[in-house]
């Protein structure tokens, strides 16, 4: 990816007059923000490993794999968060790692980890870059010097049990990769997130990932059979069968673990056969709160789409829902849901069938297929856009959360209500992403005209909105993770007693503290 945008530059998406026009008149976004800045012009901190350091890890993986040039430490800096973006615009010296590593297996990492346990060098993951929760930063904490270590030599698909449904994965195989390794054999994995395109394997599991896919496929975590983590103190090798009762699962200690544990380095997975039928349909709904009520009948009856997803009248009324037509007019006054059903012929017809009785039912106005294969055909598409409202002179940037169905109402309006007070004039779009039966992930876009320092004004913004999670019973992230954004409310996520248990498994599997630090806990 580009070291200081979204994605590959060839996809950037430049402003719309729609766009344009949505920014001065309702924002007040004038102009230009600080101009970007060329990757050849950007002062790197030198590296502050030591001739003796450099020597121990080139021993570790081999002279090739282990950089301290300025081009490949600048772009593991950090990951694609706005605060990550606007902070590569600096024209002062830029931090970053002081050395990257590419390990080719599990020997390779337990070496590295072996060195920098000894050397006290800290250590940070990295997979596709794409956290946006500060997951990547390279913290120091106590140590003298940083590394990023990067997994992308871990690619291979280790095996695929066509039999079981299930495939052994390299935590370096990205989501399009791991398509094309599955597909070739008539499977698919179905883990569609936003940052598909370029995330790991590794990353999904390090993270707790949802896809867009979540309501026929689940999360990630839901389709994780087993994994192998080196750690400092050893590696383990979790997941034998498809459901246990041999005491605690450890599989979910490490999942969403953000490799403050241990490095993940392969991941078993449930895999399906591709599916041989798709069926589309968009449909509107009068307001938010009916759309949200009818969501919620589809998932508990159990109708079955792949995908269903409601966004609220504001991010209809600017298109954004669907990305191909965003701050034209709208193609709906109300709110726009999205359903996909994927399987095979019969089973995708019957339960396209009961879900649409059910919507109309419900108050649901179908729209048909187009808006449905417009937002699956720019779904990827959206970051980019972001890159564009920022070099523009706006601030944008999202949040998500989740709640219980009953808690869905106070969630919103606290989370609106505490952005908006907090930029001013700003324009909050929300949509429930990801269903469940018992509640709903909310996941919200933010855009405002960037005023003084456009750093502390998110990050007023970022606290004030998690404040609002707090205080309303929700999580303070649903599958961003928690990285060193949202660590500050980990407390009041999982109480004192839970820090004392994660900071325990901390001491136990990483005594010298050298896994990426300063991240997850408090």
């Amino acid at each position: 990816m580009k070291w200081n945008a979204w994605g590959d530059p060839q996809a950037a998406r430049p402003l719309s007059d729609g766009i344009k026009a949505l920014l001065k008149q309702a924002l007040g976004v004038e102009g230009p923000a600080a101009p970007d800045l060329d990757i050849a012009d950007v002062r790197v901190r030198p590296s502050a490993l030591t001739d003796a350091d450099r020597n121990a890890l080139q021993g570790a993986v081999g002279a090739p794999f282990c950089r301290v040039d300025d081009s490949s430490r600048l772009l593991r800096s950090g990951g694609k968060s706005t605060l990550d973006l606007l902070r590569r615009k600096d024209t002062g010296v830029q931090d970053a790692p002081d050395a990257v590593l590419f390990p080719a297996d599990e020997n390779d990492v337990a070496e590295i980890l072996r060195v920098c346990g000894e050397r006290r060098i800290a250590v940070v993951p990295f997979g596709g870059g794409t956290s946006v929760v500060g997951g990547l930063d390279p913290e120091r904490g106590d140590f003298a010097a940083v590394i990023s270590l990067d997994l992308r030599r871990l690619d291979a698909l280790h095996s695929l049990d066509e039999v079981s449904g299930e495939a052994e994965l390299g935590a370096g195989v990205t989501g399009p990769r791991a398509e094309e390794l599955l597909g070739a054999r008539g499977f698919s994995l179905g883990h569609f997130p936003q940052s598909f395109q370029f995330a790991t394997i590794g990353g999904f599991a390090a993270t707790r990932s949802s896809g867009q896919d979540s309501a026929g496929y689940g999360r990630f975590d839901d389709m994780v059979r087993g994994l192998r983590v080196v750690t400092p103190a050893g590696v383990l090798d979790l997941g034998r069968a498809p459901a246990s009762a041999a005491g605690p699962d450890l599989r979910q200690l490490m999942l969403g673990s953000e490799g403050v544990f241990g490095i993940i380095t392969s991941v078993r997975v449930r895999v399906h056969p591709v599916s041989r039928s798709t069926r589309y349909e968009a449909w509107s709904f009068p307001d938010f709160g009916t759309g949200a009520d009818a969501l919620r009948a589809v998932v508990q009856t159990g109708t079955g789409p792949t995908v269903i997803r409601l966004s609220d009248e504001v991010e209809t009324g600017v298109n954004l829902a669907t990305t191909e037509s965003i701050g034209e007019q709208s193609i709906t006054g109300g709110c726009l849901a999205i359903t996909v059903f994927e399987g095979s012929p019969a089973h995708t017809e019957s339960r396209h069938a009961e879900t649409a009785a059910l919507l109309r039912s419900r108050g649901a106005t179908s729209l048909g297929e187009a808006a449905a294969r417009n937002w699956e055909h720019g779904r990827f598409g959206a970051p980019y856009l972001r890159d564009s409202l920022l070099s523009a002179g706006a601030l944008c940037e999202t949040l998500e959360t989740a709640t219980t169905w009953a808690g869905v109402p106070a969630l919103k309006a606290a989370v609106t209500a505490a952005l908006t007070e907090s930029l001013g004039q700003a324009l909050v779009m929300c949509h429930i992403s990801h269903v469940y039966p018992t509640g709903a992930s909310l996941y919200f876009t933010v855009v405002a005209a960037q005023q003084g320092d456009p750093i502390e004004q998110w990050r007023r913004a970022k606290a004030a909105a998690s404040d609002a999670m707090v205080r309303t019973g929700a999580t303070i992230t649903h599958h961003h993770a928690v990285g060193a954004d949202h660590r500050p409310w980990m407390q009041a996520e999982i109480g004192d007693l839970g820090v004392d248990v994660l900071r325990a498994v901390k001491a136990r599997l990483d005594p010298a503290g050298i896994l990426n630090p300063g991240k997850l806990i408090p």
